[in-house]
């Protein structure tokens, strides 16, 4: 039965596929299509309101700044919000205003699509701040990321054009898909009983006779844009392992497929830009079978149970059920916590820190690699990295210039490129080791040996991966981590992001290559292998002998 309700789940997601990509590519191709006949007037009206009458194409470097500045302005709107929250209106349970480095560490969390939360928010925020800084923020950082995605797929597809208008990319990517989507999502979660309300917290006297407060608030239309935009942060401390958040199977799987379908759509609609639907389905093929593995290593790690429970003569007969919600039970709690990470979600409905060794390897290997699915682009684009850099290996082995989609690959690129891959573990491993190094982030470990190790590595492997999900065995409330946390969320967000607009920018230039029978072909099934290993062979040695010192040492540990 477990099996076959993660089958159901993966077969619906397929399905979902074709059409979601076919939609999300009439969106972003800038053709006449009859999507503009429901959306045109509202976005000509928005387009006239910010003076964007000429919808010229911006080059690679204007496109970057644009998207940069808007973001810097959305940032100190959304830090004035926090500090000022007492004095703000919709306050009914007179929240106080959020210490200084925590307000920075959560706008640049929110900004950035990682949603990382130092703190609980039915006791840390005001309704206000929920709607105009959170859910604000889970709008508009989905959307910046989705255009600088389709911004690059135009880049290393179009030929001679430039790779779009920024602002037209972010006003479609929320009246074509964000927001009629989660206007949909939270009508369906509202049926499902998710709490839609601007109530102060409600006191209740329970069956004991004991007055207990429970909290409320506007739940549902922060679940919608939280899983569609694959944000994460919950209106809840627990996220959606809470009830009020996620209170059934039925909704389980409704949030996994929010966050889910968009990222595994776009190689669908990185095809149609290609004009080679083969090219789509290559990228696709590689990130389901690298999640295939992750979710059967996850799912028979939990079922598995833990040696250390046996030991203690706990009945492990249902598997690791530790810091697990019964309603789900362990082929939903795997799938959700195989799915948040790769789609660098970062909601839970299970606490990771509570996972056995090896299940709780799984989410941090698929942030460390970030290209399965990945959240509103990024894994399309961190996999499209990984195609080129194969294609160049490729290309040296057989002593042939390199060449993507006609275009060739030269010394520019692999530059940029290298930039990317390297800045990614090393964002990780180096604060990892200064919070080791350190008092002020060794004294927030709470578990000690290996598992502390995997603690710290998950809370920074996060944060560069922009997901946002924890083992939450952190005291991470600190300016020490509130801080460091937050410039390794900068860094993993735009270092990545303006090195692979100028991959792009460069690649639009040149002129295309005519295809030979010598053309090495990047649309079968021998280069999704290749591209599958060139993605393992890098991880690999950048990752792997952090991993040994802790979930692997763990686990032989515990053996």
């Amino acid at each position: 039965m477990d099996v076959l309700q993660m089958l159901v789940v993966i077969a619906v997601l397929l399905l979902l596929v074709k059409p979601l990509g076919t939609y999300v590519y009439h969106v972003f191709s800038n053709e006449p299509n009859r999507l503009d006949k429901i959306f045109g007037g509202t976005e000509r009206f928005i387009f006239r309101l910010i003076g964007l009458n000429r919808r010229e194409g911006m080059s690679w470097k204007g496109y970057a700044l644009t998207f940069i500045a808007t973001n810097i302005v959305l940032v100190a709107f959304s830090y004035l919000i926090l500090r000022l929250q007492h004095a703000l209106p919709f306050n009914p349970n007179g929240m106080g205003s959020m210490e200084p480095t925590l307000t920075f560490n959560t706008v640049i969390s929110f900004m950035t699509n990682t949603n990382l939360q130092h703190y609980s928010g039915e006791s840390a925020l005001s309704y206000f701040s929920q709607m105009a800084v959170i859910m604000m923020m889970m709008f508009t950082s989905a959307a910046t990321g989705f255009s600088v995605a389709i911004a690059f797929v135009r880049g290393i597809t179009s030929k001679g054009e430039t790779i779009g208008n920024f602002f037209e990319d972010f006003v479609k990517a929320h009246t074509r898909i964000f927001l009629p989507a989660s206007f949909i999502i939270t009508l369906v979660l509202v049926a499902l009983q998710v709490p839609q309300t601007l109530d102060p917290t409600l006191t209740v006297k329970t069956l004991e006779g004991a007055m207990q407060k429970i909290a409320v608030g506007p739940v549902a239309s922060l679940e919608s844009i939280k899983h569609l935009g694959t944000n994460g942060g919950g209106f809840f401390g627990v996220n959606s392992a809470h009830p009020f958040e996620n209170p059934s199977p039925l909704t389980n799987v409704i949030e996994i497929l929010c966050m889910w379908a968009l990222p595994a759509a776009l190689p669908y609609t990185f095809g149609l830009f290609a004009k080679n639907k083969k090219q789509g389905w290559v990228i696709f093929s590689a990130m389901i079978c690298l999640f295939l593995v992750f979710l059967s290593v996850a799912y028979t790690s939990e079922k598995a149970g833990s040696p250390a429970m046996e030991a203690l003569g706990i009945d492990a007969s249902q598997g690791s059920m530790e810091g697990k919600e019964v309603r789900f039970g362990i082929a939903q709690s795997a799938l959700f916590t195989t799915v948040t990470a790769a789609a660098t979600t970062g909601t839970v409905n299970n606490m990771h820190d509570t996972l056995t060794p090896l299940g709780g390897l799984v989410p941090l290997a698929e942030m460390m690699l970030n290209v399965i699915f990945g959240g509103k682009g990024v894994g399309l684009v961190n996999m499209l990295m990984y195609t080129v850099l194969a294609v160049f290996i490729c290309g040296l082995m057989v002593g042939r210039t390199p060449e993507f989609l006609g275009r060739k690959i030269e010394p520019r690129e692999m530059k940029l490129i290298a930039v990317a891959i390297l800045a990614h573990p090393f964002i990780i491993l180096v604060p990892t080791a200064i919070a080791f190094m350190t008092d002020l982030g060794h004294g927030a470990i709470t578990n000690p040996g290996f598992h502390g190790i995997s603690q710290v590595l998950y809370e920074y492997t996060s944060s560069a991966a922009n997901n946002g999900s924890g083992f939450e065995g952190l005291g991470d409330n600190t300016p020490f981590w509130n801080m460091s946390t937050g410039l390794v969320m900068l860094f993993g967000r735009y270092i990545s992001m303006i090195a692979m607009l100028a991959v792009a920018g460069s690649l639009v230039r040149k002129q295309p290559v005519p295809e030979t029978i010598g053309t090495f072909r990047t649309d079968n099934a021998l280069f999704t292998g290749l591209l599958i290993g060139t993605v393992l062979l890098i991880g690999a040695l950048t990752f792997l002998p952090v991993i040994v010192l802790g979930p692997v040492a763990e686990y032989l540990t515990l053996r």
